[in-house]
């Protein structure tokens, strides 16, 4: 099988449909209509997407129950009233403390920002080709109340691929029958495709990229191959080749094995 536009527009016709985001942590977006309650669900959401799927669902759902109404719960709670909320919460190696501190990282920028996307637009540069220095930035400023490593978020100055990250801004960036976006004032042509091991495996097998470590480097270059199909939106292929790939009953899922492991 060759990547052409012609094949890719098929499978994104086939796979990119709302009935095969079940299981994945974007389906708790599409419950929260408001912009200021589901960019902080999408923080939390794709934070928590490392594991069992099964188990992201879980501690997902467990975070956003104990919130009530994620803005209004962010914004009217002190730090030692979120971790009496959160004492008892474990995600793999994510503990009641990290989540705490995102939130009041989050906490801060809506207070100094009005909002996620108004604090992610500030950290934009119409220079760059892609999202990457933004997205290291907007980590910045939600790591500034705390000095030590939270596993929710990525190192700023770190060389990985930042794939959660880059997961949640598509989520709010691109608009389609999958992702609900919301972020209507960030181009999705800059988006960078959330680079997994099945992503990573996927544009080996087409030849996007020859690198082996699955780092931005390699994220940017497969993000750079799918840009020649779609110039204004490289990302559009992702949820739909990560569901062909997974799914055993397609030549892609064959090849590839199943499993996406976000």
């Amino acid at each position: 099988m060759i990547f052409d536009t012609e094949k890719l527009e098929a499978i994104y016709a086939r796979y990119n449909r709302r009935e095969y985001v079940n299981p994945d942590p974007l389906q708790f977006l599409y419950n929260y209509e408001d912009m200021s309650d589901r960019e902080i669900v999408g923080l939390v959401a794709s934070g928590l997407a490392y594991g069992r799927v099964a188990q992201i669902l879980k501690s997902v759902e467990k975070v956003l129950g104990r919130m009530g109404r994620p803005r209004e719960f962010v914004m009217t709670n002190s730090e030692r009233q979120m971790r009496e909320r959160f004492t008892d919460f474990k995600h793999r190696f994510t503990t009641g403390d990290d989540m705490v501190r995102m939130l009041m990282g989050i906490k801060g920028v809506l207070e100094y920002y009005g909002s996620l996307e108004s604090c992610f637009l500030y950290g934009c540069n119409s220079d760059d080709e892609t999202l990457d220095m933004a997205a290291r930035e907007f980590v910045r400023k939600l790591s500034k109340p705390f000095d030590k490593r939270n596993s929710l978020l990525p190192i700023p100055n770190g060389k990985g691929a930042f794939k959660r990250i880059h997961l949640y801004l598509r989520w709010m960036i691109r608009k389609d029958a999958v992702d609900p976006g919301g972020w209507d004032r960030v181009s999705r042509s800059r988006l960078i495709v959330p680079l997994d091991t099945h992503m990573h495996r996927i544009g080996l097998l087409f030849g996007l990229t020859r690198r082996r470590q699955a780092d931005i480097r390699t994220a940017c270059e497969i993000t750079s191959g799918f840009r020649r199909f779609s110039p204004s939106d490289a990302v559009k292929y992702d949820f739909s080749l990560t569901r062909m790939g997974i799914r055993k009953d397609t030549e892609v899922g064959e090849m590839l094995g199943t499993g996406r492991g976000r």
